[in-house]
């Protein structure tokens, strides 16, 4: 798997809900033959916040229908953990369920690890919430990349927490307020370690507005940048009432993937081949630009945490 899209961040698609306590093995195994079908060689299947438990059996669940299906196990790389070990402030939150979000405590986060079965790619937390950064060092250890995401730690605890090995930052630009301070705020903190940090950005326009994009890519340096979908059961669907998990999404004729109250995203219903046509169509990404932010830079974030 080394010539099309790599997703790091999937909730699902076409239709299916890997946050769902009874998706089955022939659901997800339908979910990679059409993430196959629209071009994506690999994920991460991600499982975002919830009651602990929940999460350890979701997890789980994706473990076993990869060990019994092939196809699945050719698509899902690994796992991406969101949560719930992030900021339970409203709108650094986002629509992560508050009575699940919980501090990294050492038991919780090998509780979490284990259940991935080896399989443990990416685990996303606010780094204020980690004191001494032990949990961040001791997933380091083990291979994994720690991300930063839905948080709003300090200039100087964002270092230090690279320090200690934090080496990505999810979805740069949201899990965060629409009203922050206008200089000193979590998106500009994140740009400014883009020599130690690689910044995951969605690129359907709605979560970030293309000239924004535009300017936090020209900010980072493409070969600090990753793009990815965030994708969820709606991606790859059209307008419809949908879930992740507890929460159910509306998606609009944009495709914008909203809380029915429209507070807040939930997701997103984009695809990599939608993704790549806004790179190269509303960005202006040469090809080359393009393969890189969707296909090689996740490879290398990957890679480079597995040699550690």
């Amino acid at each position: 798997m080394t010539n099309g899209f790599f997703d790091l961040q999937v909730n699902g698609y076409g239709g299916v809900d890997l946050n769902r306590d009874d998706v089955t093995d022939d659901e997800i195994e339908r979910m990679c033959a059409r993430l196959g079908d629209d071009g994506v060689d690999g994920i991460l299947a991600t499982i975002v916040t919830a009651p602990m438990p929940d999460m350890v059996r979701r997890l789980g669940r994706i473990v076993a229908a990869r060990e019994a299906r092939p196809a699945v196990r050719r698509r899902i790389a690994g796992l991406h953990v969101e949560g719930p070990f992030i900021n339970p402030a409203p709108g650094y939150r986002g629509a992560h369920e508050a009575a699940a979000i919980i501090p990294p405590a050492l038991d919780e986060v090998k509780r979490l690890y284990d259940a991935c079965g080896g399989l443990l790619r990416i685990l996303t937390l606010a780094p204020e919430r980690d004191p001494g950064f032990a949990a961040t060092r001791w997933l380091v250890g083990q291979g994994v990349v720690v991300a930063a995401g839905h948080c709003d730690p300090s200039l100087e605890t964002l270092q230090a927490a690279a320090d200690a090995g934090l080496s990505l930052y999810t979805h740069t630009g949201n899990g965060c307020p629409l009203m922050m301070h206008r200089h000193d705020n979590i998106i500009q903190r994140a740009l400014s370690l883009r020599g130690q940090l690689t910044l995951c950005f969605i690129a359907d326009g709605v979560h970030i507005p293309f000239f924004a994009l535009g300017n936090y890519l020209r900010a980072c340096g493409l070969e600090h940048a990753v793009v990815v979908t965030d994708a969820m059961q709606a991606a790859g669907m059209g307008p419809g009432l949908y879930g992740i998990g507890a929460f159910q999404v509306l998606v609009g004729e944009d495709l914008a993937a909203w809380a029915p109250d429209r507070s807040h995203l939930v997701g997103s219903a984009g695809t990599m081949q939608r993704t790549a046509a806004n790179l190269r169509d509303q960005l202006g990404l040469a090809e080359a630009d393009v393969r890189r932010l969707t296909c090689d830079n996740p490879r290398r974030v990957l890679a480079a945490a597995r040699a550690s």
